[in-house]
């Protein structure tokens, strides 16, 4: 019962739109902008690095929350695998989130915030996977389905042999996931449309008349 109630609780926490709500108290429905996700990269595209760095920041630390607190409040001393049950709840959570009639984000920050919380080089190695193809290409989708692509991997030379098979396994699930999530944005990069890091959507004004 206490690993169900802390797998519940990992999906709630990572349900939370963090992404629509700080849009909101700007005034504008994120989902009706730039690509209409909820996630940092939109954000950050309609209302600047400063929101985009905010949900980034909320998004991650959501992923981890759930782990942290099974394990400090309710199941000390929790078996790994377990941990992995409860971090990919919170993935599940933040991309069909119960509060937002199932639909959500694609999941990559969220998904750094399980790593950091289960296995803290996986988490870095993919950041850092994340931030070179960035810097190289400027396409987020791109990076994000790079550091998705690395996990597997990272996870079979990081893990120690006990853990292993279940980081890897969660990886391999999770990555599949972000390239789901990511079709539209795949075929954006093969049609040469898809925006670049840095790109601004203008989000509406009162002048205009579009109030979100």
């Amino acid at each position: 019962m206490q690993i169900l109630l802390a797998c519940v609780i990992s999906v709630l926490i990572g349900a939370l739109p963090f992404g629509l709500w700080v849009g909101l108290l700007k005034g504008v429905d994120i989902r009706t902008l730039g690509s209409k996700n909820i996630g940092a990269t939109n954000v950050l595209r309609v209302l600047g690095p400063a929101a985009g760095l905010i949900v980034f920041a909320l998004d991650t630390v959501k992923g981890a929350a759930g782990i942290l607190l099974a394990v400090v409040l309710l199941l000390p001393g929790l078996d790994f695998p377990w941990r992995v049950l409860i971090g990919f709840c919170a993935v599940l959570g933040h991309t069909f989130s119960p509060f937002l009639r199932f639909k959500g984000g694609k999941g990559v920050a969220t998904t750094l915030g399980v790593l950091l919380a289960l296995s803290w080089p996986v988490g870095l190695i993919a950041l850092g996977v994340w931030m070179l193809v960035v810097l190289l290409s400027r396409y987020v989708s791109l990076a994000s389905i790079a550091a998705g692509l690395s996990l597997p991997i990272a996870s079979w030379f990081v893990m120690p042999a006990p853990d292993r098979g279940w980081m890897v396994g969660l990886t391999v699930v999770i990555t599949a996931l972000v390239i789901i999530k990511h079709r539209d944005n795949l075929a954006r990069l093969l049609a040469g449309t898809e925006a670049k890091f840095g790109q601004r959507v203008a989000a509406p004004t009162e002048e205009t008349g579009h109030d979100a």
